[in-house]
């Protein structure tokens, strides 16, 4: 009789122990001629060799199933013993898993070609209006990349601008201060990374999330660097975070031109950018519309009553600069 031990390091046991130790209920009436205890993250197994290396195995496939799906059945542990595929095998496109198992994928036209920008490009902007799932892909994206291990980290960042009201004094740390700004990016790790997981990589740096200001001086490689509300940044600022990209590093950076929050008569950087980089090579512009939006219906009709509204007042705009609209506006009084 030997005896091993194996541990889960990348994964929340209790993922796979199950409520109540459950699932560690199953796979032990699966292999009844092995003792095994858990303790923590670590499984300690007795028994025969030859049966020790068949329930390793399993093991290792439960786990790689909890890192991918970021859940795991009692259906699946028994598939994975008994030797057949689980059902998740078949689903096509997907990016990665929520913590409830929900595959998240493209669900648009353009959201798709941003997967595939990322994939062929090492610098991709994604601009477009609210809805467009644009922050929602691009960080998805960059969690595969961490479970494929092509990137040893994320970094997240997003310029501190409030949107039309000052917020004031805000107490606490600057943790606390700068957390209203970033909570979109926490929202959307949330829903892909189970807490526990998530408080574990933010505490060792392997995420970090950060405002614009403290990107200065880095240099960041190994790394899918994501940079969102890009509309609200300056020249120099955005400028600045471009050409911080170092080795094996991608870049997404996302944006809506129509919300902009700059102090009147600051151009945004997001537009800077645009007009500059659109045909460098290795640079890639997707650009997203009403079509794309996957929020609630009604999202999609005020994006539109708000263009409407935005061409409107361009059209008169440039009505009453026009060099010749006050000849115009003499002729016809005199007819």
């Amino acid at each position: 009789m030997t005896e091993k031990h194996i541990v889960l390091e990348d994964i929340d046991p209790l993922m796979l122990y199950g409520a109540g130790n459950g699932h560690l209920q199953i796979i032990k009436s699966l292999y009844p001629k092995l003792r095994i205890v858990a303790r923590d993250n670590v499984l300690r197994v007795l028994g025969d060799q030859e049966q020790m290396d068949r329930f390793e195995q399993s093991i290792e496939l439960m786990r790689q199933h909890v890192l991918k799906y970021n859940t795991i059945g009692e259906e699946d542990i028994i598939d994975i013993v008994s030797g057949h595929k689980t059902k998740e095998e078949g689903v096509k496109g997907v990016i990665v898993y929520s913590i409830t198992g929900r595959p998240i994928k493209a669900r648009s036209e353009n959201q798709q070609r941003l997967v595939e920008a990322y994939e062929q490009k090492d610098m991709v902007f994604a601009i477009g209006p609210a809805g467009t799932g644009k922050t929602y892909t691009a960080i998805a994206l960059a969690v595969k990349a961490l479970k494929e291990k092509t990137a040893r980290k994320i970094i997240l960042c997003r310029p501190a601008v409030e949107a039309g009201e000052k917020l004031g004094f805000l107490p606490g740390d600057m943790k606390d201060k700068i957390d209203p700004y970033l909570q979109p990016l926490y929202d959307a790790l949330e829903d892909m990374i189970p807490q526990v997981k998530l408080q574990d990589m933010m505490e060792k740096k392997v995420i970090q999330i950060a405002p614009l200001a403290f990107m200065r001086g880095r240099t960041l490689s190994d790394a899918v660097v994501i940079l969102d509300e890009a509309q609200n940044t300056t020249p120099a600022q955005i400028r600045m975070f471009l050409t911080r990209m170092g080795w094996n590093t991608k870049m997404m950076i996302t944006g809506d031109l129509t919300q902009v929050d700059l102090p009147k008569g600051q151009r945004s950087g997001l537009r800077e950018a645009y007009d500059l980089l659109r045909d460098i090579e290795g640079i890639s512009f997707i650009e997203m519309n009403q079509k794309d939006i996957v929020r609630h219906k009604l999202v999609t009709r005020i994006v539109n009553a708000y263009e409407r509204y935005d061409r409107e007042r361009q059209d008169i705009k440039q009505y009453e600069i026009s060099p010749n609209a006050t000849e115009q506006s003499d002729e016809t009084l005199s007819k």
